[in-house]
């Protein structure tokens, strides 16, 4: 596969996206075959940036390249295999039934996060919920499976993002 200057390749080593290098984390077991929800693993792959969610109150989003939403309070993402709502967002009036992954928190990770289409939106059960673009909690600290950056080389790259670009994940 040809990589374009647009796709962000990520490996083990880092990322580069339009000529430009950025650390960044990924899953504690590395970049392989998912073998299914909580395995910690980045999967090994091309995808698609499908959606952007930020918080309003730390994030400004001057220009947003694809679908993008705020997150608010009760906002979640399910991971777990026997919701019918399987690696999607919902709206948690209250407490949700099902293992989730609370959208709106106290920690700085997902005050910018982009949604991959690994997996979804027409998620298989248990394949592996919630890749996602999103902040670091420190340089390099590895994540349950999805990609981390530093807060303004995920605003770069996000801002910067074109229709045809791809997430490459070798």
């Amino acid at each position: 596969m040809n990589a374009r200057i647009d796709d962000l390749i990520v490996t083990r080593w880092g990322a580069r996206f339009q000529g430009r290098q950025f650390s960044c984390a990924i899953g504690r077991a590395g970049i392989g075959e998912k073998s299914g929800e909580g395995d910690n693993i980045t999967p090994r792959g091309v995808w698609r940036l499908k959606q952007i969610w930020h918080r309003p109150d730390r994030v400004s989003m001057a220009r947003e390249t694809l679908p993008g939403f705020p997150i608010t309070p009760g906002d979640v993402w399910s991971d777990d295999p026997k919701d019918n709502n399987y690696n999607a967002h919902r709206h948690a009036f209250g407490t949700y039934p099902f293992g989730h992954e609370a959208m709106r928190r106290p920690d700085p990770i997902y005050d910018l996060l982009a949604v991959t289409d690994f997996n979804w939106p027409d998620a298989v059960s248990g394949a592996g919920s919630a890749i996602f673009l999103h902040v670091w909690r420190k340089p390099r600290h590895p994540t349950a499976g999805c990609v981390a950056f530093d807060l303004s080389d995920l605003s770069y790259i996000l801002a910067n993002w074109r229709p045809w670009s791809r997430l490459i994940v070798r």
